[in-house]
């Protein structure tokens, strides 16, 4: 078998074909910067002929608007220094292109009389970053939800649990049939809420991905009452006043289970930290205009230094009061399940003046 004899026409050269035919950018810029070469890429790219090019344009006119961002690169180069840096190239069908690009200092007996340039269409392999990125995103917003769904487990059913106790504790204690039947009606109450967030959690548990949960229309004045009457014993127990002052007209769009662990931290938390002297007293206000509701609970109990503990507030397991039962557990779940719902919690607050927590919900939200 022998070897086929290819002839080229003496006009073919190999080098010149390669360089024109690849899909990188390809250039040469003397140290005035203006083109001195460029192949057949720049015009795919940009929609310049390299004739239009060599030995005609200068690099700031060549890049436009995109000088400014590859000037420092530029600068560099021209002082000897290679350069490798991404950069995004608007394309003139309006797409854009990834572009990784290589600055290489040409240099003769130590002057630098231009640079060449390499620039690679890496706008696949960015694609895929960011989709790796976005998934890694969405793993850890998936497993964040997941976290705050046990917290919330946890968190609320021990205020349950502590209440059933508190009443059944009360129900032995009772002298008369009276005292009894009415620790039987507060035991049948709190254990009809209790099926509520049961169910409610259960919905939850079932859903594959929490962010798809349907938030549902809350009368708020009602949800809130109640959330109070499952705090009904810790209430009369501590001799505390709740004021529910929130209108009658008022509906919020929201997630119920977060809702109502939102109040039973705020209020448990309000009567928890009363002042020994004073009856604990809790205001429960809302407000709404076109496009937000304002839930404000304002308490008088020792108050919180924001100027040490402010940064800290809703951080996870950051307690304030030196209390032996305090997990640090509360505020974190507040402040996660209202911005989970598009929201935003504010708190003012002094030593032994009390603390105002103001929600801001938004209208019609989904659940970020």
């Amino acid at each position: 078998m022998t070897t086929p004899d290819y002839h080229y026409p003496h006009t073919f050269m190999p080098e010149i074909y390669v360089v024109n035919h690849v899909p990188a950018l390809l250039g040469y810029w003397d140290k005035d910067l203006i083109c001195r070469y460029a192949n057949q890429a720049y015009h795919q790219w940009f929609g310049k002929k390299p004739e239009e090019m060599m030995n005609n344009l200068t690099i700031k006119a060549f890049l436009g608007p995109l000088y400014e961002r590859n000037r420092p690169y530029i600068e560099a180069v021209l002082t000897g220094e290679v350069q490798t840096f991404e950069i995004i190239i608007p394309l003139p069908s309006g797409k854009v292109r990834y572009a990784l690009v290589n600055y290489t200092p040409h240099i003769v007996d130590g002057i630098v009389e231009g640079f060449t340039v390499h620039a690679s269409d890496v706008s696949s392999i960015k694609a895929l970053e960011l989709e790796l990125v976005n998934s890694i995103d969405s793993v850890k917003n998936q497993n964040d939800r997941l976290l705050n769904f046990s917290n919330i487990v946890s968190h609320n059913l021990k205020s349950y649990a502590g209440n059933l106790q508190a009443i059944l504790d009360l129900y032995e204690l009772a002298d008369t049939e009276d005292e009894k039947t009415n620790m039987f009606g507060m035991l049948k109450s709190i254990s009809k809420q209790f099926s509520n967030t049961i169910h409610q959690l259960n919905e939850i548990s079932k859903s594959q991905n929490l962010a798809k949960l349907k938030p549902e229309s809350i009368h708020l004045q009602s949800f809130t009452a109640s959330v109070l009457k499952t705090l009904q014993i810790q209430i009369e127990t501590n001799h505390a006043t709740i004021e529910n002052r929130i209108p009658d007209t008022i509906w919020l769009t929201a997630n119920p289970v977060y809702i109502e662990s939102i109040l039973l931290n705020l209020i448990t938390n309000a009567i928890k930290y009363r002042k020994a002297d004073l009856t604990p007293l809790v205001q429960l206000e809302a407000t709404e205009d076109y496009n937000k509701i304002v839930l404000v609970v304002k308490d008088n109990g020792i108050g919180i230094d924001l100027a040490v503990h402010g940064k800290n507030l809703f951080g996870m397991y950051k307690t304030f009061h030196g209390n032996s039962d305090a997990q640090g557990i509360g505020l974190f779940l507040v402040k996660n399940q209202i911005e989970s719902m598009g929201g935003s919690i504010e708190v003012t607050s002094a030593v032994n003046e009390g603390t105002v927590f103001t929600i801001h919900f938004k209208k019609g939200y989904t659940l970020l």
